[in-house]
């Protein structure tokens, strides 16, 4: 900014060889003074705005449109002496002291599908659009050859559109199977028609063809789209309460996915046929169905990523129809311990922390707790006027649980959503522990197999002896009502029938049987391998009941307080609340072989802190250590709020004043 640039071309004519500065110019939009007219002028004098004009200006003079003040020329100006034309102020010098712009609000969050398709494209090796773009401004034009009979730039095109590979390998023969009928449904990626099987052991049968055209797939992010929506519905076969995927055809036109037809509507339109809300005792059926089906996806690896009402179909018009999941297009496959990154979704029905940017299947737990809150009262419980807005309700607001109808709903109802719409993902029910919760709770359906089971042991065998010594405390506080979901989980597993006690074996045969064809190799042997120290060793209910808590979920229930005291009264044995490392060497379920290793990592203070953070986290803690030898730390536990106290000031503090005791509130 502030540079005129121009250069010296040598010309033939009167005068001789003299040479004569061209200017490009630029069109500027004089200000609303001007009336709206416009002048070019020589690029480089000011405003950094405009068009483009490619034609010079000869000798610097400008063109005029009309009577303009603003460029108007005066005597014994300023200005004569610069190259510049007259009027024309020439760009002050750089300042070093030039103030930031500050805004008074930040910057609404970037678009979803931007960042879907810059992910997709380093995902794939591929440039993103922008990047591509400055890329081909940046090299010098290609010589292309003009065409003998005009229509110029079709080659060119032609070659972009041959590097995409369309060809998805499905069958090629869609006519021929099916016969095509009316539409049903429009989204954004493509259409659904109504379809009737020609020949085979559907023949004559009503199905839904989803068309997606092939015009459209654009960038091979779109075609990596349709590619994984149909393996998912492929992996994902046999569950009651999701769509049945019967063929995937493809022409040179569009790509056809063959699905069970469902007759009965969209679950929002019974929503709002039934004047916006469901009754309690209607809205368990419809959320026991949900979980169903988000725990056997959870199970198999996929999260939805785009769960509400519209993606929910009633197979017939029957009040007690069943309910069927649809729509996995934005859908992916996920590792246990994997997060994710792309922003997708639904604005009203998205997770915190996947505007944050790392999520797994607890967005999922969110959306549902979402559908939830609008089936039990009729409104949503983040809204505003825009997308962006919006998103800050999600990450800021919390949910109106004080206006009607919740005065007439009970409590189970409410805690069941509170537990499900925590901005903490750590805090929030799996789909198996949503259908164990006392809301839900039926002895006669049973709680299906929890990937969470699987996380929390790998944790828990990789734990030292002292946090392990924690959880089995914590595990000894919690009621028999409480246990409910976690003795499903280990009668899941089938333990041995002579002693009772859990193996490698188990853990395998459960996940072998409660796994699709499609999922048992790839997902079988990667969640065993992280269990292989189950190898040599079995695991009896008590170990088991420690190693599948979660801290964080305990921290989410009212009873909080009492779980943590009574956690911590099982290693009182001195009657004054203190516990000293011997104590908890004395625990019976520890080895006596760990017992040194016990006492090692009392005597460091980061261990302190972490079996202090394991045990509660809403205590204020008394930290007293010894000088010099830093013998036996001791611990006096009074009840209040946690502060997370530094370890590193601690030791600092503890080196500085030379106290033989030091305390820390």
């Amino acid at each position: 900014m502030g540079q005129c640039y121009a250069r010296n071309v040598p010309v033939d004519g009167e005068g001789g060889g003299g040479v004569v500065t061209t200017t490009t110019t630029t069109t500027i939009s004089v200000s609303a003074s001007a009336a709206g007219e416009e002048v070019e002028v020589g690029r480089g004098g000011g405003g950094g705005g405009g068009r483009r004009s490619g034609r010079p200006s000869p000798a610097g003079t400008p063109r005029r449109r009309g009577a303009t003040p603003a460029r108007s020329s005066v005597a014994g100006s300023p200005w004569a002496g610069s190259p510049l034309p007259e009027g024309i102020a020439p760009s002050p010098a750089p300042s070093a002291t030039t103030p930031r712009r500050f805004f008074r609000r930040p910057f609404p969050p970037p678009s979803p599908a931007k960042h879907i398709k810059a992910s997709l494209a380093r995902r794939l090796g591929q440039r993103s659009p922008a990047t591509a773009q400055a890329q081909q401004a940046a090299k010098p034009p290609a010589e292309v050859p003009i065409p003998e009979h005009g229509g110029g730039g079709g080659a060119a095109a032609g070659e972009v559109e041959r590097e995409l590979d369309k060809s998805f390998g499905y069958d090629r023969h869609f006519a021929a199977k099916y016969e095509l009928g009316k539409e049903v449904g429009r989204g954004h990626f493509g259409h659904t028609c109504l379809a009737r099987a020609r020949k085979g052991d559907m023949r004559g049968q009503l199905l839904a063809v989803k068309v997606i055209s092939k015009a459209k797939m654009t960038t091979a992010i779109s075609i990596e789209d349709v590619r994984r929506e149909v393996k998912i519905l492929k992996a994902l076969s046999g569950h009651s309460n999701l769509v049945k995927f019967y063929d995937a055809c493809e022409d040179a036109l569009n790509v056809y996915i063959i699905m069970e037809l469902c007759e009965g509507g969209e679950l929002l339109d019974r929503i709002l046929s039934r004047g916006g809300r469901y009754t309690e005792e209607d809205a368990k059926v419809i959320v026991e169905q949900i979980l169903n089906v988000v725990s056997f996806c959870h199970l198999q690896g996929v999260v939805h990523r785009d769960l509400k009402p519209e993606n929910f179909l009633f197979s017939t018009r029957d009040d007690h129809s069943p309910m069927k999941i649809i729509d996995f297009g934005l859908s992916d496959f996920i590792r246990p311990d994997e997060r994710l990154n792309d922003i997708v979704g639904s604005a009203y029905y998205v997770a915190p922390e996947v505007l944050h940017r790392s999520y797994s299947t607890e967005a999922d737990m969110w959306s549902i707790g979402v559908i939830t809150y609008i089936l039990l009262c009729g409104s949503r419980p983040f809204w505003a006027r825009t997308e962006s807005g919006i998103f800050r309700s999600v990450l800021r607001a919390d949910p109106n649980f004080d206006d009607a109808p919740w005065s007439s709903i009970s409590p189970e109802a409410k805690d069941f959503v509170k537990r499900l719409l925590n901005k903490d993902y750590r805090k929030r029910m799996t789909a198996a522990q949503a259908l164990s919760h006392p809301w839900l709770r039926d002895e006669c359906r049973p709680i299906p197999l929890d990937m969470l089971v699987f996380k929390l042991i790998k944790a828990y065998l990789r734990s030292t002896p002292f946090k392990r010594a924690a959880l089995k405390a914590l595990s000894r506080a919690i009621t028999e009502d409480e246990l409910i979901y976690i003795r499903a989980q280990y009668n899941l597993l089938e333990p041995s029938s002579t002693d009772g006690r859990l193996c490698i074996e188990n853990f395998r045969m459960a996940l072998l049987q409660n796994s699709t064809d499609a999922m048992k190799e790839s997902r079988a042997l990667d969640i065993l391998n992280a269990l292989e120290p189950l190898a040599y060793r079995r695991m009896d209910f008590e170990e088991f009941r420690a190693a599948t808590i979660s801290p964080y979920q305990l921290e989410a229930l009212s009873r909080w307080e009492e779980i943590a005291g009574t956690a911590f009264e099982y290693f009182e044995q001195e009657g004054n609340r203190p516990i000293t490392i011997e104590e908890l060497a004395q625990v019976p379920t520890v080895s006596p072989k760990k017992q040194p290793q016990m006492g090692a990592e009392g005597r460091k203070c980061r261990s302190v802190f972490y079996f202090c953070r394991t045990m509660v986290r809403r205590h204020f803690i008394v930290l007293r250590t010894i000088n010099k030898c830093f013998q036996y730390p001791r611990l006096s536990l009074i009840p209040g709020n946690l502060e997370m106290l530094n370890t590193t000031g601690l030791a600092a503090d503890h080196k500085k004043n030379k106290e033989p005791m030091l305390t820390i509130w």
